[in-house]
């Protein structure tokens, strides 16, 4: 099975390229570094002939609200018109979950522009929602400096290591359509303030952790149910403590 991972040689793409060269498949890595821009649509057309499957995992260089919306709006537009003039038989594209519950955080909206513009092209699709991958933590804590403290929300909270991630979009790319959404998170919930205490602690960084509840997440605020599955999901393996060992 041809299948093209857009956004081929990032942190998910590149690993998802591996996983599916070992499976059998072949997997070809599509981004800018390769020749193919899926917002301009140069090289696009090449490298999806002959493909039967397209696994959109491609991420926005601004997240600026105007510039991530058009990134996301154009590179689907142009993927999913694309897609059909080759014959694609299968369109998966990696979202977040709880894309409709946080309209101001800008990255967001525009994913979910992404989602509705996926389901509206004449592709059959599957669309998988994950929350926040164990590896940007470090990231996250960073952005709630203040002085000597980490100052993040409180709210709960239920990452997901980007080796899950994948192992999941392995099998939904290479499975049936599924003309529908499902969310993936962590085997664990806890609030947002541990986990970001337990990666710093990890990698020596002593400084404290503070939840606060009206901490912003991405300049919005966010509540219990803000990045978190509501209904049925899909639970990675991995917990944060296997995944910490590697420090």
């Amino acid at each position: 099975m041809k299948i093209v991972v857009i956004g081929g040689t990032g942190l998910i793409g590149s690993k998802l390229v591996a996983k599916l060269k070992q499976q059998g498949h072949e997997a070809v890595a599509a981004s800018p570094k390769s020749g193919v821009n899926a917002v301009t649509g140069e090289g696009l057309a090449a490298a999806l002939a002959g493909a039967d499957v397209v696994v959109d995992v491609a991420n926005a260089p601004s997240w600026e609200p105007a510039a991530v919306l058009e990134f996301f709006e154009r590179s689907s537009k142009n993927l999913g018109a694309t897609e059909a003039a080759a014959g694609v038989k299968h369109h998966v594209a990696l979202s977040i979950v709880g894309t409709e519950r946080s309209p101001d955080i800008a990255y967001f909206r525009a994913k979910l522009a992404q989602e509705t513009i996926v389901k509206a092209s004449s592709v059959p699709y599957s669309i998988v929602r994950a929350t926040q991958f164990f590896e940007f933590l470090g990231a996250i804590a960073e952005m709630g400096a203040v002085g000597s403290n980490i100052v993040v929300p409180s709210a709960q909270f239920q990452p997901i290591a980007a080796d899950d991630v994948v192992d999941c979009l392995a099998e939904v790319a290479t499975a049936r359509p599924l003309n529908g959404t499902i969310d993936i998170a962590g085997p664990e919930k806890a609030p947002f303030n541990e986990f970001v205490a337990r990666r710093l602690k990890a990698s020596g960084d002593s400084r404290p952790v503070v939840g606060d509840p009206s901490a912003q997440y991405y300049g919005a605020p966010i509540s219990d149910t803000s990045l978190n599955p509501l209904g049925e999901a899909r639970l990675g393996k991995t917990p944060l403590a296997t995944w910490l060992a590697r420090f």
